[in-house]
């Protein structure tokens, strides 16, 4: 992506609203703030005051959160003019219209000097904006245009072309110093527009293409850092969804871009984000036609065909010089490229838009300047002169083809730096042994695929003869309708991106439409799927013989060639996890509505376990796999996982263990061994979910409880359960149910499963008001708990397989 395109910006960050001032919040001529008062913004997000910064001997004026109890400043005033501690300051509106700081002698502080009115008005605004205004949205000033060491939401960041204002984040000289600090952050206007770290003067940090757009998701609430080019703007913005957590961005005095994170259980923020990380995150630090990587011994090398510029120094570890040519560009057609791999790319790049990669080869070996050229999304960049801030085995690394004198051999970037002859020699010998190693994998994978795909062209005669030899049941017991992969193509609009739902473990999910049937929800078996064929299979004949109003329903399915596609009704509320964790969803969900969610899921768990024609555990019940129709109705689905029991089974091992951290029990993590008291502990932790809006895996880096189930063990002892319950629906929620619900959720979460109620021990409980429940046990992961080591793993998001159990 350009990055001189326009952004659309969310509309949450894009306004803020400046008329209907409270009084808390505004100053105005007559008014002022002394060293014992404040101003609070309208929601109570921010206040402006005088503070003292740790030991610090002198006091300043500032604006920081209201509500966490730990002060954390985000703008200063005064940062180069302190007030001596003990000294009174003053913090009103000026006879000329500003908004002025006198000391104790009248002497001006501090100023913002733009006004040449008495008729202004200032505000501390929700967002952290402390603005001077002239009528009700006339701004003539504002703090987001100035500020220090911290990058608020709805803040810009960056510059003017027009009138080369430049609006940059200052670093404190250190933690109990306000002062201005070396560092800074903020847009080079030089060439294509990029955002650095900046040490005094000098780049110490450049951010690459990896990150053109910067965010992610924090506990259900999006974030992003990304560059805007508007009119004759170009700038950083900053936002996040607001929602129960609070994102803070700013330089510290070590010259780090940290984001942290503030919940009120925490009590304390909490790292997500930071750069520079390594040495090799500095700027240049390995100087011209350097790279640097921290995976060899050696921080800094110097390019195939080049160079120490001075040996000594190199040597010595002083790499800031880089390194020169062996020998110069012959410029007469006859130079080459080096291809490298996993590099970061260098600065000072030039964009020569939209062609072939040859025509991109062409455009650097015909300018006797070009260095280096890389071919990113179809677009031609090309480098002139030296290469700075290189690095290699670089994550999201980019292939970088490095011009040399047409005598330098062609090798890639796993050999392309020559200096070290005989390693290169023992590795060729290596590549060697596993190209020949690769071959044999090669041919038994084909193999093995070839069988594969020839039972997978079984197609659906030999799914239906499977269920019905299973089961014993006839063809026409199963009443699914079989569709034609044409017909299924043209209800997704041939699998169009704009009709995707989602994607989980078994593969896309998209909606479609058959005007025999009306909106539906096709599951489509992805080839690179963690499931497969088995998990298919087990879905299509199970839940073509389960029925009830808290199960989804299945209408069809289509296997066709190597295509397993799964028709289900379409849920059009999606998921509960999509209302439950989403901060502008869950006000959907009053009490009402979750209290009918968590009837219906223990009806529907209640079926599987008793009531159905075969005896079902789930195995990975969770909030993502309840599905709300179009009345909020929940309905359990994905049963890939789901296993079938005799009608006097109780228990069964297994040796690969499926599920999702976080709902999984302990006896099923630890041996392998589930029943329905393993689906009873699942059920507990999705229903404390429920009651809490908060996830379960959201605990794991926080100090108060290694788990929701400690905490909510916690809550229970201190005599203050309804804590527990989402302050979306704490005042309104029936307090008795509330608190009946909360006991169930901890009795079915106890560690041992004998004492964990059953299905239909928990469905009586919650519709029987005056029966007693028993005091619970105390819960499994309560304090802390240890995984098993796996790679590739989300929690609480995507079903994982484990190891084979102890």
């Amino acid at each position: 992506m350009e990055l001189d395109s326009v952004l659309v910006l969310l509309l949450v960050f894009s306004s803020s609203c400046l008329t209907l001032f409270a009084s808390e919040e505004i100053i105005e001529v007559g008014k002022s703030i002394t060293s014992n008062q404040k101003m609070v913004s309208a929601g109570g997000t921010f206040a402006l005051g005088f503070f003292t910064p740790g030991n610090s001997t002198f006091s300043y004026l500032g604006i920081w959160y209201n509500t966490i109890p730990r002060q954390t400043v985000v703008w200063v005033a005064n940062r180069e003019s302190p007030i001596p501690q003990h000294s009174t300051a003053v913090f009103t509106i000026g006879d000329d219209g500003n908004l002025v700081l006198f000391d104790e002698k009248d002497k001006l502080i501090w100023s913002s000097n733009v006004s040449s009115t008495n008729s202004t008005i200032g505000a501390l605004l929700d967002n952290g904006n402390l603005v001077l205004t002239h009528g009700e949205s006339n701004i003539l000033w504002q703090s987001f245009e100035h500020p220090t060491d911290t990058f608020l939401p709805e803040m810009k960041i960056g510059y003017n072309r027009k009138t080369g204002k430049r609006i940059m984040i200052n670093s404190w000289t250190s933690n109990e110093d306000p002062r201005p600090g070396n560092f800074s952050f903020g847009i080079d206007p030089e060439g294509r527009p990029r955002f650095y770290i900046f040490k005094q003067n000098s780049i110490h940090f450049r951010f690459d293409d990896t990150y053109e757009y910067l965010g992610g998701n924090l506990r259900g609430t999006a974030w992003y850092l990304s560059i805007v080019s508007q009119n004759d703007e170009v700038y950083l913005t900053y936002g996040h969804i607001k929602g129960w957590i609070t994102l803070r961005v700013f330089v510290d005095p070590a010259g780090h871009l940290q984001v942290l994170s503030w919940t009120q259980y925490a009590n304390k923020w909490k790292f997500i984000f930071q750069v520079p990380q390594t040495l090799c995150d500095i700027y240049a630090q390995c100087g011209p036609f350097g790279s640097c990587g921290g995976l060899t011994s050696e921080l800094c090398m110097c390019l195939t065909g080049f160079k120490p510029k001075f040996s000594t120094d190199w040597d010595n570890g002083k790499w800031t010089d880089g390194c020169v040519r062996k020998v110069a560009l012959g410029c007469d057609g006859k130079d080459r490229f080096l291809k490298y791999e996993n590099m970061k790319l260098p600065d000072h790049t030039i964009s020569f838009g939209h062609m072939s990669v040859h025509e991109c080869e062409t455009q650097c070996i015909r300018n006797c300047s070009c260095s280096a050229y890389a071919y990113l999304n179809s677009t031609c960049l090309i480098w002139f002169g030296d290469l700075l801030d290189l690095g290699r085995n670089y994550s999201n690394g980019r292939v970088l083809n490095v011009r040399v004198h047409g005598s330098e051999p062609i090798t890639h970037g796993g050999s392309g730096y020559s200096a070290h002859r005989q390693k290169n020699f023992i590795a060729r010998i290596v590549s060697a042994i596993c190209a020949i190693l690769v071959l044999i994998s090669f041919i038994l994978f084909i193999s093995k695929r070839r069988l594969r795909r020839q039972g997978w062209k079984n197609g659906t005669k030999a799914l239906i003869r499977s269920v019905s030899s299973l089961y014993s049941v006839e063809k026409s017991d199963i009443k699914l309708l079989q569709y034609n992969l044409q017909k299924i193509r043209e209800a997704t609009n041939d699998f169009h991106g704009e009709n995707k739902l989602g994607e989980g473990g078994f593969g896309p999910v998209f909606k479609g439409f058959l005007a025999e049937v009306g909106d539906i929800a096709i599951k489509r078996l992805s080839r690179r799927s963690s499931q497969g064929l088995e998990e298919f299979m087990n879905e299509l004949k199970l839940i073509a013989k389960l029925q009830h109003k808290n199960l989804v329903s299945l209408l069809g399915c289509c296997v066709e060639g190597e295509e397993k596609i799964l028709i289900y009704e379409y849920m059009s509320n999606c998921s509960l996890d999509k209302f439950l964790f989403d901060p502008s969803l869950k006000v959907s969900l009053n009490w009402g509505t979750r209290f009918g969610i968590i009837e219906g899921i223990s009806q529907g768990m209640l079926y599987l376990h008793k009531y159905s024609r075969l005896k079902v555990i789930h195995r990975d019940l969770k909030a993502s796999n309840i599905l709300l129709d179009n009345e909020m109705i929940p309905k359990i689905s994905d049963f890939g996982m789901a296993r079938i029991f005799g009608t006097d089974q109780t228990q069964a091992n297994t040796n690969r263990v499926v599920g999702t951290y976080g709902y999984m029990s302990p006896e099923y993590v630890v041996y392998g061994q589930f029943s329905e008291k393993s689906d009873v502990f699942s059920f507990g932790v999705l229903l404390l979910e429920i009651l809490s809006g908060q996830r379960n895996s959201d605990f794991l880096m926080t100090e108060i409880s290694a788990s929701l189930l400690g905490w909510a063990w916690n809550k229970w002892k201190e005599g203050r359960i309804l804590e527990l319950i989402d302050p979306s629906v704490r005042e309104t929620c029936d307090s008795n149910k509330a608190t009946r619900c909360i006991l169930v959720a901890l009795l079915c979460v106890q560690e041992i499963p004998i004492d964990r109620p059953t299905m239909s021990d928990i469905v009586v409980m919650l519709s029987n008001e005056t029966m007693l429940i028993p005091e619970p046990k105390e819960p499994a992961f309560r304090s802390s708990w240890q995984a098993p080591q796996l790679t590739d793993v989300s929690i609480n998001e995507m079903t994982v397989t484990l190891p084979k159990p102890r």
